[in-house]
């Protein structure tokens, strides 16, 4: 069974996706929204596995919708007329229903995501781009888990660390597997605020609770208790820290 939740502003086409989905039963509606405010209150409380979003809606749109929601499930988006919104969705790959859309169409959108054919990855670039669109760094992070894309403030990473082509992302509550390598974070990270101690490690300068000098070296100690060893390459960035 999957969590499925429709936004809408128009009670018609609410109601034609509901019943659409009659013939899937494994995709359960487990809540409706009319507008962008409700849908990220639907979406927080609810975590579905699928959502129909629509675009132009009272509130937020759907665009907006997403950079305001914890995690980012499966999305098929709808809409009417806006042909720049049908274009970002080809561009990333993201499959959209274009009203009016006929019973055939929509079968082949829901056999697209289920079939993993629209996998979240494909929808990963539209969200970065919308979380980065008014900031030159961004204050949350997409990481994959299962179906879903979670977003992880930048404020909370205490320290990332490499993992071969990918790098973890290290939080008070846990970790998170990012897709992106340890050097791709660090051009996307807020120098003031991050500074890279090894090869293998990035850490969050707020988080830092003393710095260990010994002869030839230096250990960082954040706050969580967590020892980074600081690699002779990067000892100069330590240094210039202090006064």
């Amino acid at each position: 069974m999957q969590k499925v939740i429709i936004i809408d502003d128009e009670a018609a086409g609410r109601s034609l996706i509901r019943e659409y989905l009659t013939e899937y039963p494994a995709l359960i509606v487990v809540g409706e929204a009319n507008n962008g405010v409700d849908a990220v209150r639907l979406i927080n409380e609810f975590k579905p596995d699928l959502i129909f979003l629509d675009v132009q809606m009272p509130g937020l749109t759907g665009f907006d919708v997403l950079t305001h929601v914890d995690e980012i499930p499966q999305i098929i988006f709808s809409t009417a007329y806006d042909q720049y919104a049908l274009q970002a969705f080809e561009v990333h790959a993201v499959d959209y229903l274009l009203k009016p859309y006929t019973r055939a169409r929509f079968a082949q959108a829901i056999q697209r995501i289920t079939s993993g054919l629209n996998s979240i990855q494909k929808l990963q670039p539209l969200a970065e781009s919308l979380l980065t669109a008014s900031a030159t760094y961004p204050e949350k992070i997409l990481v994959q888990t299962g179906n879903r894309l979670i977003t992880v403030a930048v404020a909370d990473i205490l320290r990332i660390e490499a993992e071969g082509d990918y790098a973890t992302l290290v939080t008070a509550t846990g970790k998170h597997l990012s897709n992106y390598g340890i050097s791709a974070l660090e051009a996307r990270l807020n120098p003031q605020h991050f500074i890279r101690v090894h090869r293998s490690d990035i850490v969050n300068l707020h988080v830092i609770r003393e710095i260990q000098k010994y002869p030839s070296s230096y250990d960082v100690i954040l706050q969580n208790g967590d020892v980074v060893r600081v690699s002779r390459s990067y000892m100069d960035k330590i240094r210039g820290l202090t006064f």
